[in-house]
């Protein structure tokens, strides 16, 4: 390992692929499982709505941990939590290998599957606030928007590696197999931050991360901040879409599309792929307009618009399945359902570098973890909320309802991505944020 003194500001991209790495980790667990929905109801001998609840602990589990981890980033750094936090949720899939597969001679009950669920929300929160706060320290105000994006997609990319594997695995070779591949990219995860995660000195982080370093003054908590606590709902709100779509698609395509494993699969692979894409261009898009607010504000306006559309698409044909021209509509139905469910889960999930980098741009340096913990806490809120909901939901209207109440939950971020008001230091003075456009924030900067 090369002494500290010696690495540049290059090094920065070897920080960022570790947190791409730590995410797509996590990631793949906590949206991965979700999409192995079909077979956990089958091989744990669960009915919908106790299904519903178990996924439902993976995001409880988060939402319990983020701000605690994130606190203890900002008190002991990046590095320590990452390790902390991914080798003890390695240890725990290991342990569900060991424990809590369902076999011929014994299925475990829902709550020791509950429980293991939450234990890996519990722990694997730790990754989103400390890997965030570390790209947030080696990169300047007019790159930010791009990795902190960069580093959002692993979540899209992780799910759609847990996408495209895990149904697989769980139905051909078992859910040991689930367990254990989980727990291999975390171990993967904890040797390259072993390598590669350590705290910038001010010799090698470049000019724009210097000069981004005192973006807003350390002396007030996120906590304390009431236009911290407004994007943070917004977050909240806009994630609930997005988890309908991560939970229950392949539910959705099953039972009401009648779709099988290759085409469920290729439809959430799909939705992360364009959800990846999306987050990097968002990202480079408004680091050079410094237009983030009007961006979030755009993808909540076209969310509504594609679950609105889903969800009266989706009654009207479950009212022509009941008619006698339903078999010639089927393969079109099926194919409008498939293009509004992409469509719409991409827009729900394109936004999240952008929202996290205006997040961390409102708590200033030193404060980052705090306040990514706190977006998180909000959106894995939804996580935790979603699935519990979507069942009570459905067994009372259906799923036209389930997709109408995911566009309404989408309307409400609309006011949390109102345009901020900068904030103020301790003398009155207006400090500049860092979510200005890339060619004022670089000004001076060596290139």
């Amino acid at each position: 390992m090369r002494d500290a003194k010696k690495r540049g500001a290059s090094h920065r991209w070897k920080v960022l692929g570790v947190g791409v790495a730590a995410n797509a980790s996590f990631a793949a667990a906590f949206s991965g499982i979700p999409a192995t929905a079909v077979w956990i109801r089958s091989d744990y001998r669960i009915d919908t709505g106790t299904l519903g609840l178990v996924l439902g602990m993976l995001g409880l589990g988060i939402v319990l941990s983020e701000l605690p981890w994130g606190l203890l980033t900002d008190r002991w750094g990046d590095r320590r939590v990452l390790l902390t936090g991914l080798g003890s949720t390695a240890a725990a899939l290991v342990a569900m290998t060991a424990w809590c597969v369902p076999e011929a001679a014994h299925v475990p009950g829902a709550h020791a599957l509950g429980a293991g669920f939450l234990a890996i929300g519990l722990l694997g929160g730790s990754v989103n606030g400390s890997s965030g706060r570390a790209v947030m320290a080696w990169f300047g105000p007019g790159e930010r928007g791009l990795a902190m994006s960069i580093r959002q997609t692993a979540v899209p990319a992780g799910a759609g590696v847990g996408a495209l594997l895990l149904p697989a695995l769980a139905a051909h070779a078992g859910f040991a197999w689930v367990y254990g591949a989980l727990a291999a990219l975390c171990i993967l995860s904890v040797f390259l931050t072993i390598c590669w995660v350590r705290e910038p000195e001010a010799s090698a982080v470049s000019a724009p991360a210097r000069a981004g370093q005192h973006d807003v003054p350390r002396a007030q908590s996120p906590l304390r901040s009431a236009q911290v606590w407004r994007m943070v709902g917004g977050i909240a709100a806009l994630c609930m879409p997005q988890v309908a779509v991560i939970s229950f698609a392949s539910v959705f395509l099953y039972d009401f599309g009648h779709a099988g494993c290759a085409a469920t699969g290729a439809t959430l692979v799909a939705v992360q792929l364009g959800a990846a894409c999306m987050r990097v261009w968002s990202g480079r898009w408004t680091d050079r307009r410094g237009n983030r607010n009007a961006y979030l504000r755009a993808c909540v306006a076209l969310s509504v618009a594609l679950f609105a559309l889903l969800a009266a698409t989706t009654a009207l044909f479950a009212h022509v399945t009941h008619s006698a021209h339903a078999l010639p509509l089927l393969g079109e139905a099926r194919f409008v359902l498939v293009a509004l469910l992409v469509l719409g889960g991409i827009a729900a999930s394109a936004w999240h570098g952008v929202a996290f980098t205006e997040l961390a741009a409102l708590a200033g340096h030193g404060r980052v973890g705090t306040a990514l913990a706190m977006g998180n806490t909000g959106a894995f809120l939804a996580f935790w909320l979603a699935p519990s909901a979507i069942p009570m939901l459905l067994s009372v209207s259906g799923w036209p309802a389930v997709w109408f109440a995911a566009a309404a939950c989408a309307a409400l971020a609309w006011p949390a991505f109102a345009r901020v008001l900068a904030p103020t230091d301790a003398t009155g003075e207006t400090v500049l944020l860092s979510h200005k456009p890339k060619r004022q924030a670089r000004a001076g900067a060596t290139v």
